[in-house]
Parts: C-alpha cells; structure tokens; sequence
C-alpha cells in the first residue's frame, strides 16, 4: 500500500472515462474517479447523497471526533456556519499582517538566517510544519505554542498526531475491516499506540477550551474562531475539543504539504524562481502593507496552483453513498459503496492538460494582457481541478491557504535560496501528500538582486 496513491492513479488515468471499480477481499467495492462531470456529481449535483460515511467516520472518530472534517448532516452545517464569520477581508488581512508575518519575521526568517550562516541541513518539511501550527493556534485559538522557536522544541503532541492520523489512516484502508475494532478492544498493538497518542491530543486541546473559557469571560466581542464556538451556546467540552483538533489538522497539514512540493519544485526551474522574484520585487516596490503585496501576486498564484496540481495536499477524498446512484458517465454505484475521486489522478490527465502535463508550467494558467503588458491569472474549473474540494463542502480557508503560501514564498525567496539534498523525494501520503524521511535543505543567503 505505499504506492496506493500512485497506483490507483495510474490505472484511473489509464481508463477512457477515468473510471474503474477496486474489488477489495470480503466482497467490498470501491469506486476511483478523475473524471470532472462524476466529480461535479458527487461534490454538487448530488451532495446529499455522498457523504463522509460511516467507515471513514468510526475509523476517526477517536481521534478527530465529531469536528467538521468528521460530521455529516445538520453537526457540519453548524460547524461550518460559525467556522465562515472568521474568513471575512478583516479577518485575512489580520492573519497575514499580525499572525504570518510575525510568525515570518521573529520565527522563520531568522532561523533559515541562522542555517544559512552556519550552514547546517534542516528538514524544511518539519520547519513548515512548525510555522503553520503555530499560525493556526494563533488564529484559530488565540495560542503560541512556540512549536518553531529558535530551540526547535521536540514537541511530544506533534508526534502524537502524525501518529493519530497514520494508524487511523490505515484503519480506514486496512483490507480486512474491523480488525482493528478486536485490537481496540484488546488494547494491543496499534490500538494501544492509537489509545495513547489520542489521549495527549485531546488533553492539549483541552487545556487551550478550559483557558479560552476563562479569558472570554464578560467579553462581548471575540478575535479567534475558538472564542466564537465558545460564545454559541455549546458547552459540551468533548464537542468543542474535537472542533480545536479539526481546525489544527486543517491549519497544520495543507500548507505545508503544498509548499514542501513547492520548494522542490522551484530548485529544478530556475527560470520559474526568476520570475517569481520579479513580482516579488515588484509588489515589495508597489504597496505599503504585506496583505496588499501578496494578494495580487499573479504569477506566485499561478505557480502554486501548478505544483498543487502535481502534487494536490489531500491526493484523495472519499465518499459514501447512501442510496444507489448512477454516475454521469454511466458507472453504477450501490447504497453504502466507497466512491473516491482523485486530485492527484486529475493533474495528470492529458486530456485536460495537454501532452506536457508532466511539466511544472505555471504559464498554463495565465495569459498575458498586452495592453497592460501583464499576467491575468486563468482559473479553471473547480470540478477539474478539485484541490480545495467543490460544491457546499468547498474549503472555507482557501483564500487564507493562498495569503499564507504567498506571504511565505515571498518572505523566504527575497533573502534565502532553498537548495534541495535529495533528488528524487519519496512520495507517501496519509491523508496529506508528504515526502517520506523529510525535505532535507540547505539554505544560501540569495545576494544578487533580480532586475
């Protein structure tokens, strides 16, 4: 199963209608999808008829509960209702200007200043992952957890997740269903390790609901997206714990996930690094604040949708019917049938986008404004290119994702070159693409400028 992303991608492009069936042992079938009509279907069409389902909620339950990523029906609908009042233009141009950019100014920069000087390897992937937990507990929560001070403390809850979400992975994928649930019971194995690792995230998230309770005490306007759930009349600790995980396996994965592969491929296209380092420049030169320089960076923007088209952060997403359906390419789907569309599938069909599709071309989403001698950014269709999910159950922190990427790319590019040690990264991918053993870097200080 290490290569379970690969395969099925391979085998789902390999078909005319970007469709096949996986017959699984105990009479389980599932259905993979690239093609952008079935996806449009399952994620708009027909909503209601796909739904996270009950495999994939009770393997995650233990862990991730009842949050927004974990809950069908009326419980999402709530969730995400409060969740959106934090997505307004207020509240992104605070995140980058008061959380990312102080994030990036007494955290990241200096640190990757300090490897350049000493010149010493650091995991970018693990730097990346640092700088967006402490973001999102600083947005979400109103928390430091200081997880990329200068120390690089050996953060025993970040393990704990990475652990949490592996063995839950492979319970939803394990060939023979329930065989966890016996371990489970017999407190053994994986289970125990599940059991264990479960115990300290939730006792974390916790400590931050009891201290919110605390501070918001007689307050009658609220900063963070914490606050806001607190203020709405749910006092069920246990729900509201599980919305604090929700949120940090949000903030924590994504972003890193898609600028990892980013980096990578960024050091094999220096014509593409240039570029982006004109409109950096360009930007810094034209606007007084770091919200307004990033937001319309075209060019970054194109590039980074084209390295999440090659390497999309969720490479899968799987739904449950619950009833029978057809798919609009005439695929039959039963009630309670696994149907899974495929990101990582979608970036690589040539049909869509063209025999060069292998290549990281950023231009493929722009075209040029020869009056205004500029980039216009070309979007495309969301069911084509379903990166951040589609229909109602959309990513609500999409734009936020794009700021914290952008501002970041522009922060690190302007002063540091970020020189790969390995080739050829190791793909895996336990809900969120990963290279395997790290991103090992060396970071240069950049010093000539680009004209």
């Amino acid at each position: 199963m290490k290569r379970y992303v690969q395969w099925t991608s391979d085998i789902v492009t390999s078909n005319p209608n970007l469709t096949f069936s996986l017959f699984w042992p105990f009479g389980q079938q599932e259905i993979f999808t690239a093609n952008a009509a079935n996806v449009e279907h399952i994620l708009k069409s027909n909503f209601h008829n796909y739904e996270k389902g009950e495999l994939f909620r009770s393997s995650f339950r233990d862990f991730l509960g009842d949050g927004i990523f974990n809950s069908d029906g009326e419980n999402w609908k709530f969730q995400r209702k409060v969740s959106i009042h934090e997505f307004n233009t207020k509240s992104l141009r605070k995140f980058v200007e008061h959380v990312v950019d102080t994030e990036l100014t007494d955290r990241l920069l200096p640190f990757l200043k300090n490897a350049a000087d000493n010149k010493t390897v650091v995991d970018f992937q693990d730097i990346l992952q640092r700088f967006a937990f402490d973001n999102i507990c600083k947005i979400a929560f109103g928390y430091d957890p200081e997880y990329l001070s200068p120390s690089l403390p050996h953060e025993k809850l970040a393990i704990a997740i990475e652990k949490a979400l592996k063995i839950c992975t492979m319970r939803f994928i394990n060939l023979i269903p329930g065989l966890w649930k016996t371990k489970r019971a017999l407190n053994i194995g994986t289970e125990k390790q599940l059991r264990i690792a479960v115990k300290q995230v939730r006792e974390f998230a916790k400590e931050i609901v009891r201290k919110k309770k605390q501070d918001i005490k007689g307050k009658e306007s609220y900063d963070d997206l914490l606050s806001r759930f607190l203020s709405s009349g749910h006092s069920d600790e246990n729900f509201v714990v599980d919305i604090v995980i929700s949120f940090i396996m949000a903030g924590r994965d994504s972003t890193p996930a898609a600028l990892t592969w980013f980096f990578w491929l960024l050091s094999d296209h220096p014509q593409v690094e240039n570029e982006i380092l004109r409109e950096i420049n360009r930007k810094s030169s034209e606007t007084a604040s770091a919200y307004d320089e990033v937001k319309d960076m075209v060019y970054t923007h194109a590039s980074l949708c084209e390295s999440m088209r090659l390497y999309p952060p969720v490479p899968l997403e799987t739904k449950a019917a619950l009833n029978d359906d057809v798919l609009p390419d005439g695929t039959k789907v039963n009630k309670g049938m696994k149907v899974t569309y495929h990101p990582y599938a979608m970036g690589r069909v040539e049909k869509v986008w063209g025999k060069d599709w292998a290549e990281f071309r950023p231009v493929r989403w722009l075209e040029r404004e020869a009056a205004a001698e500029k980039w216009r950014f070309v979007n495309r269709d969301v069911y084509t290119y379903p990166v951040f999910q589609a229909g109602p159950r959309i990513c609500i922190g999409k734009e936020m994702a794009f700021l914290q990427m952008k501002r970041v790319v522009a922060g690190v590019l302007r002063r540091f070159r970020v020189v790969p040690l390995v080739v050829e990264p190791v793909y895996i991918s336990d809900l969120t693409s990963k290279m395997k053993g790290g991103f090992p870097v060396r970071i240069e200080t950049r010093a000539e400028d680009i004209e």
